[in-house]
């Protein structure tokens, strides 16, 4: 929104303090100039080609809902209001009047009480509301729970690591020696990457650091996690140039943001969860390839926030968004394959001690029931 101390820790405190990460900083220095928006049309071929996807119609005749008042749906974004597309797919959703094109009446609503967000999903108090991947197995397996995602927003991981570019870190290799900061506990990812480097783990000295960057420019430790949209430009901002290290350019298979429901409501208001998930899809659409409106609609929801900010997580998260999967099936897709790899990597560094189907963690019936073919059908 990713390590942290020992193998294993309580699932639940494991999903609330990685949602708690998300977007936690000290409070910014001046920023340095922000570059020029590039208008959809300049965005690198591929994704000015996804974002920009016209949607399909629906068959004449056709509504969104049986007539009647809208049905009623909250949603909890898992941090506060900011840029990250599991958040602002919702935002623009909402304020270009796709969520009332489909008969819906949407609550937007933030926490900042770690894992408040599952406690009310399960409850049936909330309808919708955002996780990373991972921590949808660590749940399902470690405690029991009926959640589902029903769309993956960022297709690769949102964690990453790194360091000053002084200091010549550039590769998990590079560790040796060196003192490396984890928030809370050791993620799996850390050991699979040091692992996967042969690295030599007893020359690193590892501490636990929290979420205030500043440990890293005042030279505290070597290197920190990060996420990949957030610490980089805080960095900077400070000053600082940084080198950083995607786990997903070393081969490790890493979930992204999801929306998740809870499975046991799935029944009752299937058809609601693809209405909402229709029109928030098309709200991403539109924020894709309308950044500057999109920009100003997130500001409207976060208007504490740095406006630069907020436009470096929005490119960041796009950029991680669209890939081949999504360009061929569209925005949201998600693949058992990507489930079991993750679960795979869970399994291995004792973050969970079973396995399951990968489709306990998912369900694409209402991506399949959007997309017809790969093109996006609206309303």
């Amino acid at each position: 929104m990713e390590c942290r101390r020992a193998i294993r820790t309580g699932t639940a405190t494991l999903l609330a303090l990685a949602l708690l990460a998300v977007g936690c900083a000290p409070p910014p220095a001046a920023a340095p100039a922000a570059p020029a928006q590039p208008p959809a049309a300049q965005l690198p071929a591929a994704q000015a080609a996804a974002a920009a996807q016209p949607a399909a119609q629906a068959p004449a005749g056709q509504t969104p809902a049986a007539v009647g008042p809208p049905d009623k749906v909250v949603f909890m974004a898992a941090f506060k209001p900011q840029a990250n597309v599991s958040f602002f797919g919702a935002y623009v959703a909402q304020e270009k009047g796709y969520y009332r094109e489909q008969n819906l009446d949407v609550e937007i609503k933030h926490t900042f009480q770690t894992g408040e967000q599952y406690k009310l999903l399960a409850a049936n108090q909330l309808d919708v509301t955002t996780s990373s991947g991972e921590d949808i197995i660590k749940a399902l397996l470690n405690d029991g729970a009926s959640f589902l995602a029903i769309a993956m927003l960022t297709q690769r991981g949102d964690r990453g690591y790194t360091a000053l570019a002084e200091s010549g870190i550039r590769t998990p290799r590079d560790w040796e020696g060196k003192t490396v900061g984890y928030k809370n506990f050791i993620r799996p990812e850390y050991l699979a990457l040091i692992q996967q480097a042969g690295v030599d783990r007893s020359k690193i000295r590892e501490v636990g650091v929290g979420f205030d960057p500043r440990v890293l420019t005042e030279k505290r430790v070597d290197a920190i996690p990060i996420f990949l949209s957030n610490e980089p430009f805080l960095i900077r901002k400070m000053g600082y140039e940084v080198n950083v290290l995607d786990p997903e350019e070393y081969g490790l298979t890493l979930l992204g943001q999801t929306w998740i429901v809870n499975a046991e409501q799935l029944r009752a208001k299937g058809p609601i969860f693809e209405r909402w998930l229709k029109a928030s899809l098309q709200g991403l659409n539109y924020a894709f390839a309308n950044e500057r409106e999109a920009l100003d609609i997130i500001m409207k929801y976060a208007p504490q926030e740095d406006r630069e900010h907020q436009e470096f997580m929005l490119r960041t998260e796009r950029e991680r968004s669209i890939t081949e999967l999504t360009r061929q099936n569209g925005l949201g897709w998600m693949t058992a394959d990507q489930w079991s790899k993750a679960q795979d990597m869970l399994f291995e560094y004792d973050q969970i001690k079973q396995k399951a189907e990968p489709s306990k963690f998912y369900t694409d019936q209402f991506l399949r029931a959007i997309y017809r073919n790969g093109e996006f059908i609206w309303p």
